[in-house]
């Protein structure tokens, strides 16, 4: 299959290439990208196991010095603790302003090394080498970098654009069942926020189906790369559209945060969350009859459907934390259709009235 190329025009433009064999390329297109002598891989223990010196090798055989830090994985790292070991890794390092940063795995070692050249030194570049299905069609494009507080969910973070997004198809090989799973949460958000077509797509397939069938998973990918581009060129820093790449998040991220980042993944969480707003909305009459279940039978085929202990109105208190409040007010996505979304703004009082109907 040949490479797909997205181009993202923000406040820097850059590709994201979809293709297979792209690990032992990297070298060369990294190269292509940036002057920097100098690059730190920034990955976890269980990528870097898989990946690490395949990546370090083939930047090294294009000239660069590398070196590289290892964090353990999973989402308890995504901490002040951990960027600050990054940047002082950097000094011991002696990187400077002309030097570049490697994220190399998921959602977690891409936004906290998009956070750490965000700021250290006020700025170097990145590059993205997204390794999981969650990465590749979201976290990795579109600027988002940041880290949890105890109080909430990438709650500090900057916007900063990656020089350059790989995904590697053949990452996704080495996903368990669960990865792939949580990747699915926020392919499904694609379809049910942007593209009707998308989402009936999704509903032709079982997660081991997909999985199986490498030119629709490619493609599928690219469509939701496609869409999150044209919505980070419409609204870069999150002032208006953007917003309604949260749909299911406001709710999902207090369910992390209620089981404090263990036992429940990121996209599983978000996919509760689609289903919980959605159901809500449903009963205020704010989306189509029958929306909730035609939601439930995909998170089915996709083995996101899930029971959790918190009911809305418990959830209600984490949301006031949440990064799309604003004063006393709160944006909320909702869904009145598959592939049609808008932001309600509501007071806090008229969101926990909301909530309580669940």
């Amino acid at each position: 299959m040949p490479v797909k190329k997205i181009t993202v025009k923000a406040s820097g433009v850059y590709d994201v290439l979809i293709g297979r064999g792209l690990i032992d390329q990297c070298g060369s297109y990294v190269k292509n990208v940036t002057k920097a002598a100098k690059l730190a891989v920034i990955t976890d223990d269980n990528v870097s196991a898989i990946y690490g010196d395949r990546v370090v090798s083939s930047l090294e055989k294009e000239g660069f010095s590398v070196c590289r830090y290892v964090f353990p994985h999973g989402e308890a790292s995504k901490n002040a603790g951990t960027l600050i070991e990054i940047w002082d890794f950097l000094c011991d390092n002696n990187f400077t302003r002309t030097d570049c940063l490697v994220a190399l795995g998921g959602g977690v070692t891409g936004d906290m090394t998009g956070f750490a050249a965000a700021s250290y030194l006020r700025g170097i570049d990145f590059v993205q080498i997204p390794t999981s299905l969650l990465a590749q069609v979201d976290s990795s494009v579109g600027g988002k970098t940041g880290i949890d507080l105890p109080s909430g969910k990438n709650l500090v973070g900057a916007f900063k654009q990656p020089k350059l997004v790989l995904a590697d198809m053949d990452t996704l090989d080495t996903l368990t069942d669960e990865f792939f799973t949580d990747g699915m949460g926020e392919v499904i958000k694609y379809g049910m926020i942007r593209s009707a077509a998308l989402f009936e797509k999704l509903n032709g397939f079982t997660a081991e189906e997909l999985r199986r069938n490498k030119e629709a998973l490619t493609d599928i990918i690219a469509e939701c790369v496609s869409i999150k581009r044209d919505i980070v060129e419409a609204d870069e820093c999150e002032k208006g559209e953007r917003m309604l790449l949260n749909f299911g998040h406001t709710l999902g991220h207090s369910i992390e945060q209620y089981y404090n980042y263990t036992g429940i993944s990121h996209g599983m969480a978000v996919a509760k969350g689609m289903e919980m707003i959605t159901s809500l909305a449903e009963k205020k009459g704010m989306c189509k009859a029958g929306l909730t279940v035609k939601l439930t039978e995909c998170l089915e085929k996709y083995r996101l459907k899930i029971d959790v202990e918190p009911l809305p109105p418990e959830l209600g208190k984490a949301c006031m934390n949440d990064k799309k409040r604003s004063g006393g007010s709160i944006n909320i996505i909702i869904c009145s259709e598959a592939g049609r979304s808008s932001a309600v703004r509501m007071t806090v009082g008229e969101f926990m009235e909301f909530l309580k109907q669940g």
